[in-house]
C-alpha cells in the first residue's frame, strides 16, 4: 500500500500507542490531534475550449504600391503620409498641359476626319445620282432603239418588193445602227457610273476607318489625362512619401510613389505541429475556427476566423501554416507585429481544478478531496491539459468535491482539516 503519511508522523504515531500509565500499568489515552488548517478550491465543471497555441505574425491584406502610369512633374500631393485614404482618394496630380494637347490635337484630327467622311458621303451620292442618270439614258435609248430595229424589218420589207427606194430603206438602217452604238455607250456609261460609286463607297468606308482610328487617339490621349490624377486603389493607411511637389517621375519605373497597407480587415499567420492536422479537419466548420490574437503586453486582444490551411507541411520545421482574418475595427493589430495566437477548435465539458490542487506521488498525480466530515482522502487522478491556471481532470474527481490547494505537507489519509478563508 502507498504511504501517504511522512514517516515522522508515523513514528511519532507509534510512540503514542506504546506508552502506558507507569502507576497503574494502563494504557495511557492520547488526546486526537489538532485540525490541520489548509486551503481548498472546488472541482467545477464547466466548458473549457481546446486551444492551440502558436506565436503568429501580422500581415496586411493587401499592399498596393503606387505608381504613375505616365511620365511628368508632380505639381500637388493631396495627402498626409501615415494617414489613413479610402478608396477612389485623390493623392497626387501629376501636370496635366502636354496631355491636355495632346488631347485638343486628337480630337482636331477627328474633326478633320469626319469633314472628310461627309465630303466622302455627298462624292458617293453624287455617283449614285449618275447611276440613275445613266440608267434613265439607257433605258429612252433602248427604247428609241427597238423604235429603230422595228422600222428598219417594215422598210427592207417594203425595199425588197421594190415599193420604196433602197435609199430610203438605208436611211432607216443607219438610224437602227446609230441607236445601237448609243445604247452600248449608255451601257458603258452606266458600268463606268457604277465603278466611280464603288470607289466613293470605298473613300467613304476608308475615311470612316480613318475617325474610328483616330478616336482610338482620341480615347488614348483622355486615358493618359486621367492617369495624371492618382486616386487610391483600396482603403488602407499610407506609409513613407517618396516624392514630393516638384519631383519628375516616370511611367512605372522606379520606387513606389507610396506604398498603401490595407489593414481592416487584416491577417495573422501562424504555425502549428502537423499533429495537429488532423484535429483541424475535424472541427473545421464553414464559418471557420475562431482565433485569437493579442499583442505582447497588450490588455486587448482581436477575434478573428481561421481562414487558411496551407496545402503542404513544411518538411524542414514540421509545420503547417494557418491564417486568420481579423476585422481589425479598433486597429488593435499592426503589420509586422508579432502576437500570441490561440487557436480554439471546440469546447468541451470537462472538470477542472486548481492547478495547486495536484499533487506529484510515486503512483502519479492525486489530489485531496475534502469529505464532507472535513477528512481527507488522498485520489489519484488523470490529469489533462492546463487552462488559465486550473488543470483539466479526466477522471478521479467529480465536479463539487472540494480539494485542498494549499497545506499539504502536514496531511495524511483521514487527517481532520480546517480550512482556512482564501486571502484577497
Amino acid at each position: 500500500m502507498t504511504r501517504w503519511a511522512p514517516v515522522g508522523l508515523l513514528a511519532l504515531a507509534l510512540v503514542s500507542a506504546g506508552c502506558s500509565d507507569s502507576a497503574t500499568g494502563t494504557p495511557a489515552r492520547t488526546a486526537a490531534p489538532p485540525a490541520v488548517p489548509v486551503r481548498a478550491g472546488v472541482a467545477t465543471e464547466k466548458p473549457v475550449p481546446l486551444d492551440i497555441t502558436a506565436i503568429g505574425n501580422v500581415q496586411a491584406f493587401t499592399v498596393v504600391g503606387v505608381k504613375s502610369q505616365v511620365g511628368g512633374q508632380v505639381t500637388q500631393v493631396h495627402f498626409t503620409e501615415g494617414t489613413d485614404v479610402k478608396q477612389g482618394d485623390l493623392l497626387f496630380t501629376i501636370d496635366p498641359r502636354p496631355f491636355e494637347a495632346a488631347v485638343r490635337h486628337a480630337e482636331a484630327t477627328v474633326g478633320r476626319d469626319r469633314a472628310q467622311l461627309r465630303q466622302a458621303e455627298a462624292s458617293l451620292a453624287q455617283r449614285r445620282a449618275e447611276i440613275e442618270q445613266a440608267l434613265a439614258n439607257l433605258a429612252r435609248d433602248t427604247a428609241q432603239l427597238e423604235h429603230a430595229r422595228t422600222q428598219e424589218r417594215r422598210y427592207r420589207e417594203l425595199v425588197e418588193r421594190e415599193l420604196i427606194a433602197r435609199e430610203q430603206y438605208e436611211n432607216f438602217r443607219t438610224q437602227m445602227a446609230a441607236m445601237e452604238a448609243t445604247v452600248a455607250a449608255d451601257r458603258a456609261a452606266v458600268e463606268n457610273t457604277r465603278a466611280a460609286a464603288a470607289a466613293a463607297e470605298a473613300g467613304v468606308e476608308n475615311a470612316r476607318a480613318a475617325i474610328k482610328a483616330d478616336q482610338a487617339v482620341v480615347d488614348n490621349a483622355r486615358l493618359q489625362l486621367a492617369y495624371t490624377t492618382i486616386r487610391a486603389p483600396m482603403s488602407g493607411r499610407t506609409g513613407n512619401l517618396m516624392v514630393q511637389v516638384g519631383n519628375v517621375v516616370k511611367a512605372n519605373e522606379g520606387d513606389p510613389m507610396v506604398v498603401i497597407a490595407q489593414i481592416r480587415p487584416i491577417y495573422v499567420s501562424f504555425a502549428v505541429p502537423e499533429q495537429h492536422l488532423t484535429a483541424l479537419a475535424r472541427y473545421q466548420t464553414k464559418d471557420g475556427l475562431r482565433v485569437r490574437a493579442t499583442p505582447p503586453g497588450s490588455p486587448a486582444s482581436a477575434t478573428g476566423r481561421l481562414t487558411f490551411v496551407n496545402n503542404t507541411v513544411d518538411a524542414t520545421t514540421g509545420t503547417i501554416q494557418l491564417k486568420g482574418t481579423f476585422a481589425n475595427e479598433g486597429g488593435t493589430l499592426w503589420p509586422g507585429q508579432y502576437v500570441d495566437v490561440v487557436l480554439t477548435l471546440t469546447t468541451e465539458q470537462v472538470v477542472t481544478v486548481p492547478a495547486e490542487a495536484v499533487q506529484s506521488g510515486q503512483r502519479g498525480p492525486f489530489v485531496f478531496v475534502v469529505k464532507p466530515d472535513l477528512t481527507v482522502e488522498p485520489r489519484p487522478v488523470e490529469t489533462g491539459r492546463r487552462v488559465d491556471g486550473e488543470i483539466v481532470v479526466l477522471r478521479g474527481v467529480a465536479g463539487g468535491e472540494r480539494v485542498v490547494t494549499d497545506g499539504h505537507l502536514r496531511l495524511v489519509p483521514g487527517a481532520k482539516v480546517d480550512i482556512k478563508a482564501t486571502e484577497s
